[in-house]
């Protein structure tokens, strides 16, 4: 692994911290948005270890009980691992307010993300330099509720 690897690995992983401290600190009063959008804790199941993954991400498009991820990882040529673990297992969780609840995510389709991707880079323009700074085209996830027996 590249040392410019592990620099935006180690700082991905020091966000998340930051942002679960900020949640806990403030009793969960602090946190739950940013700007516009959404904050959300994705709970995984890691490809490899089989382990439940969880982290911190906006969802800058939220509605009709759906909510959308980009898997940015700030413009890093790589996919975040999240990301790379739901395509494996698409049963997540998302914990929303304090709620956990089952979610299916899935990558959306050219025709969505087209659709989604003004209304997303609106919440956070951060989005559309992060698409700038990569040739990897960044996947727009969308997460679906699932009954917890729907598997």
């Amino acid at each position: 692994m590249k040392m410019r690897d592990r620099v935006t690995d180690i700082g991905m992983r020091t966000m998340n911290g930051v942002h679960r401290m900020v949640l806990g600190l403030s009793g969960g009063r602090l946190g739950w948005t940013i700007r516009t959008m959404q904050t959300v804790e994705l709970h995984t199941t890691g490809r490899s270890s089989g382990k439940r993954r969880s982290t911190m991400l906006t969802a800058p498009v939220h509605e009709d009980g759906r909510y959308v991820l980009v898997a940015s990882k700030g413009g890093d040529d790589r996919h975040p691992f999240w990301y790379l673990n739901l395509v494996a297992q698409p049963d997540v969780e998302l914990t929303i307010r304090g709620v956990t609840r089952p979610f299916r995510a899935r990558a959306a389709s050219s025709v969505e993300k087209a659709a989604l991707w003004p209304r997303i880079v609106a919440a956070y323009p951060g989005y559309g330099t992060y698409q700038g700074k990569t040739e990897r085209k960044i996947p727009v996830v969308i997460c679906e509720p699932r009954l917890t027996n729907d598997r």
